[in-house]
């Protein structure tokens, strides 16, 4: 008879697949089989609808799942009985593994019915929603494969996970109030919704919570009670570094939040990521993220995190009381400043234990640290700023396919890695900076805990040029041959490898520091490069970084360097004569200096001329704030969104690039700190300055390409590296590319930072 054997690869575990087959074939008649293979679900289906039944599995296939190929043949079978779902069998190939999902409006509404068996229960999932990623020992995605072994599942839960009409129908997380996992607080005998009033006493009476959700554990406090903030920023040592805020529902995001529709959809989404939005004027908790207009909001996705904003008193007739529980919590990242989150009992309580004044923790198992993703948003598109929880680690596909096996190890800071074969690039959920041995410790860990998962066995390790870095020896331990890859000539492949580019493109690579093929420091550079290589053909003019590290957290140290005299210097406030003199001597002589082209660099030198920040007690605070200048007036208020680069400002500007000294193209930095500098004296605005700053900088880097494209005849422009998270500069810059006529590729769901670095690592390691 005939038969149609269709194969499914993407997103098709975990997210409800095989019960969804079942019912749509028995509502079209059709008879056969789905199996889950491992690499991809496997479907025999027989019947006359045989065919709109194929068409309807692509086209009304539960939300969560993500199909990324079919594959469709024709074969003679005998005749099936009926439509059934069979034991998974495991076969080689692709791997698709869900990410971690929110949970689902149907399972939130389940939460707060009192005639519901789950009724607040704090691990409520179905197959829409729930952990993947996190408690997943291998594939298939399967109960006994799964932190969810240790849980048997009781009598009603068993009933509904083998029922083709419950939502619950075979979801690997099932469990119920009487078979699942147990919430307490550490050290007390204090458990279940005991343990979540206390939490939520704590919190009100201006305290602080370590809770363990699905990826790992935050630090929690009321976000409207200043003490209790700025107490939590004292114990983290985080001054000024803005805080996550959580907030009850879309409604009070909405009270003190600009949401655009676009961003609207994707807070309330099943990833529930970290979205940059604009403050209100009505969102008054400063402490949170001082000077900053804008806010790192999501929404509550996991149930313990609702019921910590929500919770009925045990003797209450209303579904939910209002106990005047706050509707913002800060929810930061659980972890020592540089090393990863904590995600069991032991390491909170020995790291961050210190911090809160109570644990609340349960006993499933994290197998895979997962942070929160944060996105911001480029017109109207999301624009990755760290890819975690809700999108790791779905693979980026291109349309070339490799032989080889590749591990990218990644960057220093930021760090992610990417396991790549065939058409497919893994990326890792966020692993922290590897500064902290601790963090490297994860990173190996979670290396191998992936290889496993996905069935990757590398056969090649790509890893960054650095001699010094953490990463390199990282890589170097893995005793597989070694690729080293320059930095920013990476940041471009992983521009080129998100938008599946090949062939020759001019890459600008504009971020903090990386290690030159000349020794020196890069970080403002112009490439032409393809997918195997690369030649410099520009960068900014070239400056001195006094100071080794503390250059990059005191931007008064570059601007002091780039000063020509300490008359200037004085009248900016930059430092005393003795500070100024040093700094001139060891620039000229060379001690604890070396020659940098970093933009990211330069930016802090131009937040410190002008006063804005002259120190950094994060990174990147004083190019952030600098660009928080550009885009507000003096009362703070957004003045220029979607700023745009004008074809008169790119000619008016066209003096601002030549040739450097070393006959590459030049964006003449140093005449706009100049011409910045001297208006600073002349005390113009400093929003205006910053906003000038930023518009000056943009056109010069615009004749840049212009003059490279004379020469190399390439017209594709990627922008990548960490200065193009500032969403003002990538504005200006990209609009004057394309007044010029080129093409111009950004990032959207790889981040433009050293996050995403390890793709274009992986890339150069595929195409070698």
């Amino acid at each position: 008879m005939k038969t149609y054997l269709i194969r499914l690869y993407g997103i098709v575990q975990g997210v409800g697949f095989r019960p969804f087959v079942k019912n749509l074939a028995d509502s079209y008649l059709v008879k056969g089989t789905v199996s889950n293979k491992g690499s991809y679900v496997e479907i025999y289906a027989q019947g006359e609808n045989a065919e709109n039944f194929m068409s309807d599995l692509t086209v009304k296939n539960p939300e969560r799942s993500i199909i990324l190929k079919k594959d469709v043949k024709t074969l003679d079978l005998d005749k099936y009985s009926s439509f059934e779902i069979i034991g998974s069998e495991h076969e080689t190939g692709d791997i698709f593994v869900s990410p971690d999902i929110a949970t689902c409006p149907e399972c939130k509404r389940e939460l707060y019915d009192k005639t519901n068996r789950r009724y607040l229960h704090p691990f409520i999932n179905c197959t829409q929603c729930g952990p993947r990623l996190t408690i997943l020992d291998s594939m298939p995605y399967d109960r006994e494969r799964t932190s969810m072994a240790e849980f048997p599942m009781c009598e009603k839960c068993e009933k509904e996970y083998y029922d083709p009409s419950s939502r619950r129908f075979d979801a690997q997380p099932v469990c119920c109030n009487d078979c699942g996992p147990k919430l307490y607080i550490v050290g007390k005998d204090i458990t279940g919704l005991d343990a979540v009033r206390y939490s939520r006493e704590l919190i009100m009476s201006g305290k602080i919570v370590a809770v363990k959700g699905i990826g790992g554990f935050h630090l929690c406090c009321d976000a409207k009670n200043s003490e209790a903030v700025i107490r939590l920023r004292k114990l983290k040592n985080r001054p000024q570094k803005p805080f996550a805020v959580m907030m009850k529902d879309m409604e009070t995001a909405e009270k003190y939040c600009e949401i655009s529709k676009e961003e609207k959809k994707l807070l309330d989404s099943y990833q529930k990521p970290i979205i940059l939005l604009k403050k209100k004027k009505s969102f008054k908790f400063e402490a949170v993220a001082p000077g900053n207009p804008f806010l790192g909001v999501m929404l509550p996705y996991a149930p313990v995190q609702m019921l910590l904003f929500s919770l009925p008193n045990s003797d209450s007739n209303n579904t939910v009381a209002d106990d005047g529980m706050t509707d913002c919590f800060v929810m930061t990242s659980g972890n020592v400043s540089g090393a990863p989150i904590c995600r069991d009992d032991e390491t909170a309580l020995e790291e961050i234990g210190s911090f809160c004044d109570a644990v609340l923790s349960h006993d499933r198992k994290i197998r895979i640290r997962a942070d929160d993703s944060v996105v911001s948003f480029f017109f109207g598109k999301p624009y990755m700023i760290r890819r975690s929880r809700g999108y790791a680690p779905l693979p980026v596909i291109t349309s070339f396919s490799s032989a080889r096996r590749v591990l990218a190890i990644g960057g220093e800071l930021k760090n992610t890695f990417c396991l790549a074969q065939n058409d497919m690039y893994y990326m890792s959920p966020y692993v922290g900076d590897l500064a902290d041995i601790r963090t490297v410790n994860a990173l190996e860990e979670t290396v191998g805990r992936m290889e496993e998962l996905l069935e990757i066995e590398p056969d090649t390790v790509v890893c960054d040029k650095h001699p010094l870095y953490n990463s390199v020896s990282a890589a170097e331990k893995t005793w597989l041959p070694l690729v080293r890859v320059q930095h920013h000539y990476a940041h471009i492949l992983s521009c080129m490898a998100e938008n599946d580019l090949r062939g020759a493109v001019l890459g600008i690579s504009f971020d903090g520091t990386g290690y030159g093929d000349d020794k020196t420091v890069w970080g403002g550079e112009f490439f032409v490069c393809d997918e195997k290589n690369y030649k410099r053909a520009g960068h900014i003019s070239p400056f001195y970084q006094v100071g080794g590290d503390l250059s990059a957290k005191e931007g008064f140290r570059i601007a002091a360097a780039m000063t020509e005299n300490y008359e200037t210097a004085e009248k900016l406030g930059l430092c005393d004569k003795k500070t100024f003199d040093l700094i001139k001597v060891c620039a000229q002589k060379n001690i604890n200096s070396v020659k940098s082209t970093s933009a990211g660099r330069l930016f802090d030198a131009v937040s410190a001329i002008l006063g804005i920040k002259r120190k950094s007690t994060f990174e990147s605070e004083a190019a952030s704030s600098l660009q928080s200048f550009a885009e507000t007036d003096s009362d703070g208020n957004i003045t220029d969104l979607e700023p745009c680069l004008s074809e008169k400002d790119i000619e008016k500007y066209s003096f601002l690039s030549g040739r450097g000294s070393d006959g590459l193209c030049e964006a003449k930095t140093d005449i706009i700190f100049k011409d910045i500098t001297n208006k600073a004296l002349e005390n113009y605005d400093r929003h205006y300055l910053a906003s000038l700053f930023h518009k000056m900088l943009a056109s010069s880097v615009v004749n840049v390409c212009i003059n490279v494209r004379e020469k190399s005849r390439v017209n594709r422009v990627c922008l990548s590296g960490g200065v193009f998270q500032n969403i003002y500069f990538l504005s200006l810059v990209k609009s004057g590319l394309e007044k010029s006529g080129f093409d111009v590729y950004i990032h959207s769901l790889i981040p433009p930072n050293d996050g995403g670095i390890a793709l274009g690592q992986a890339y150069y390691g595929m195409n070698m």
